[in-house]
């Protein structure tokens, strides 16, 4: 064999062959390696992620300097940079409720067009002048009567009722869920949505903006002292607590109730599996969430559970709370931080309610007051009803579909070379920001096989990286070819598993090792006649496929796609890495190598492997124009776009570009083709 191509083939990467069963079915797959490398690498990325938390921050200074970009960073991953647009309120009271001490406003506004915000203003009689107001943002509690939803504002109605009682005025707002017009907050959790990721789109965006929106139309009240606004709420509320304390400093004291913990919690120790979306910003920068609290300081910040709490475990509450009062003791601030620990489940309960009543009352009243009477519930779902019909224009339940803006247009008056280093560069910020850095120290396993006629190699290499993370390759080349084009095919799990049956038919050494693997004559022709056409044939297995494939419940599936964005990645995104990482040790061995002649290779991929492989060479050929790895590009069923259900999610990439732009970016440098299975 030629020195240039088996060099080629000893960058490749490979993993061991499973069998299947003797019906050419796949056989019941043991996931238990999979499984455990996954976990390994979680608890390396949370790891990495809780080092890096406030580990440069030793002075105010240090903090105080970097906090304007945080911020920027938290709107960003709310959806919410740019900024909406804050167009006319359109605030309508629809009916209102007497009580001997307060009046309830049932009103409604649109926080944008068509995004219609239902509340209960509750208005506290005799007293005088603008009054401390909170903003009380509800927990996941919908009531719903003979197909009516009342909203969640309902079953929280006795926080508003007690702080009126006590000379506040409070403002209940429903969320997009559970509210009186039934939004969603379950796009990832189950239904399937997975575009949101790639949308930058989470309805923890909408419910910090309604909040906004909400002190803007507060600030309009003759009864509200603007410069006294707290805010609280429980669970779901808890968390909206966090995001509009954290960016917007017009709140004076906040209260989230049993609304963070940290980010062990809930990637490790699966906490995200108790949670639907609307509380997770898109964590595109890779925050733990003592970074969230850290922006509420130097302001008053209770931070409240329950010790028994199964979706906020006590040990990350505190871990939550531990981290940030460094922040405040930077500020000099703390006695502004508390933690307020009582027993109980998740749940509502009294103390947790009466904590929140005296912070409040400390920090926005005055001296301490105390607290004489409980909570509780006044009013009937129809008083605190707020449509009788609900509007034909809302646009609430599709708020996923615009809340946040796709790309718009690259500059015409661009170059293509200029067009493609934006998108990279952008990409690589907010896309592929979670990528690791290039891991220069790796070990190679090699295994080899030869076919019963020796006319066939099998090689299986893997590459393992100081850091713990592996590549997986099968190379499979004719022997005595003189030609020097190459293949590399980057397969899904059911390409590996075909390919499986075919080289299983033409190893004797796999089927005696695996008597009962099922084998593909066909297939193995087929092979053998594919590679007269190409001197080494190249196909790569990235994470989670091959012997490394982790669980296939559909459940399961879903909560380890979750927790990836919880590391600011997703699959889709580090399948990408894996093949562009596949072609950096593929550059380096042909740099190594002291023969001179020039070789082609095709990169391929089908429906899911095809968008890996296209942004993996797009991100090759912006980081090395002057050394392109891939000359050609062989992509079947590619998806249309990545709003295609079916397209592998990777983070804010809608807010940047879409398949079609990027596959006309591409083709102005290297060879694209576009095939489509269903008409071969």
């Amino acid at each position: 064999m030629k020195s240039f191509p088996r060099i080629l083939i000893c960058v490749l990467i490979f993993a061991a062959l499973r069998p299947i069963e003797a019906d050419d079915q796949p056989a019941a797959v043991d996931t238990s390696r999979g499984d455990a490398l996954l976990a390994e690498y979680f608890e390396r990325e949370v790891s990495r992620i809780e080092e890096s938390t406030f580990a440069d921050i030793e002075t105010l200074e240090d903090w105080t300097s970097r906090r304007e970009e945080y911020h920027r960073q938290m709107m960003y991953m709310l959806g919410l940079n740019p900024l909406p647009e804050k167009t006319d309120l359109q605030p309508v009271v629809t009916g209102t409720v007497d009580h001997p001490e307060m009046t309830v406003e049932n009103l409604h506004f649109q926080s944008m067009p068509g995004l219609y915000v239902t509340g209960n203003l509750y208005l506290p009689k005799g007293f005088d002048g603008p009054r401390p107001t909170i903003l009380y943002v509800c927990g996941h509690g919908g009531v719903e009567i003979d197909g009516i939803s009342y909203g969640n504002k309902v079953s929280y109605q006795r926080h508003g009722e007690w702080f009126a009682r006590h000379g506040y005025v409070c403002l209940t707002i429903d969320t997009i869920q559970l509210g009186e017009i039934q939004g969603l907050h379950h796009g990832n959790y189950s239904k399937g949505m997975w575009w949101w990721y790639s949308r930058g789109y989470t309805p923890a965006g909408v419910e910090a903006w309604n909040c906004i929106r909400a002190l803007d139309y507060l600030e309009t009240r003759p009864e509200v002292d603007a410069a006294k606004f707290g805010v609280t709420g429980r669970s779901g509320g808890g968390a909206y607590s966090w995001w509009i304390a954290a960016i917007d400093e017009r709140i004076a004291c906040a209260v989230p109730v049993a609304g963070i913990t940290s980010l062990r919690n809930h990637v490790i120790d699966g906490c995200v599996e108790g949670h639907c979306d609307c509380m997770y910003m898109i964590n595109t920068f890779g925050w733990d969430f003592p970074m969230v609290a850290a922006l509420v300081a130097p302001r008053p910040l209770l931070i409240s559970n329950t010790d028994k709490d199964g979706i906020f475990p006590l040990d990350g509450v505190y871990d939550v709370y531990s981290k940030v009062r460094r922040i405040y003791e930077l500020y000099g601030a703390e006695d502004n931080l508390g933690l307020d620990i009582n027993e109980g489940p998740h749940e509502d309960t009294q103390p947790l309610q009466v904590a929140a009543f005296a912070w409040m009352n400390r920090h926005l009243v005055g001296p301490d007051i105390v607290i004489e009477r409980a909570a509780t519930p006044l009013f009937t779902p129809p008083e605190l009803r707020v449509f009788d019909q609900l509007p034909a224009d809302e646009r609430v339940t599709t708020a996923h579909e615009y809340f946040v803006p796709m790309a718009p247009p690259l500059p015409s008056e661009a170059s293509p070379a200029e067009q493609l280093q934006q998108t990279v560069d952008r990409l690589m910020e907010v896309t592929f920001g979670g990528w690791p850095e290039e891991d220069s120290k790796y070990h190679v396993d090699r295994v080899e096989y030869e076919s019963e006629e020796g006319a066939v190699k099998l090689e299986e290499i893997q590459y393992t990286y100081q850091s713990g993370d592996t590549d997986n390759f099968t190379v499979v080349t004719r022997m005595g070819n003189d030609d020097i084009d190459a293949e590399l095919r980057v397969l899904r799990q059911e390409d590996w598993e075909s390919l499986q049956a075919k080289i299983s038919f033409g190893i004797p050494e796999l089927r005696s090792a695996n008597p009962t693997i099922a084998t593909d004559e066909v297939g193995w022709e087929s092979l053998v006649d594919q590679l007269q056409l190409n001197e080494v044939n190249a196909f790569l297995m990235p994470r989670g496929t091959g012997e490394t494939q982790w669980s296939r419940d559909e459940r399961e599936s879903t909560q380890i796609r979750r927790r990836f964005m919880l590391l600011g990645q997703t699959v889709g995104g580090m399948r990408v890495w894996d093949v562009y990482r596949s072609l950096q040790r593929l550059r380096e061995e042909r740099a190594a190598t002291s023969d001179e002649r020039r070789f082609r290779l095709s990169l391929h991929g089908t429906g899911d492997a095809a968008v890996w492989c296209l942004y993996a060479g797009l991100i090759d050929l912006a980081q090395h124009p002057d050394d392109p790895i891939v000359d050609k590009f062989v992509l079947t069923d590619l998806p249309a776009s990545h709003m295609d259900p079916d397209c592998p999610e990777l983070l804010n990439v809608l807010r940047i570009t879409d398949i079609p732009q990027v596959v006309e970016l591409l083709s102005e440098f290297r060879e694209v083709e576009l095939l489509n299975s269903a008409s071969e």
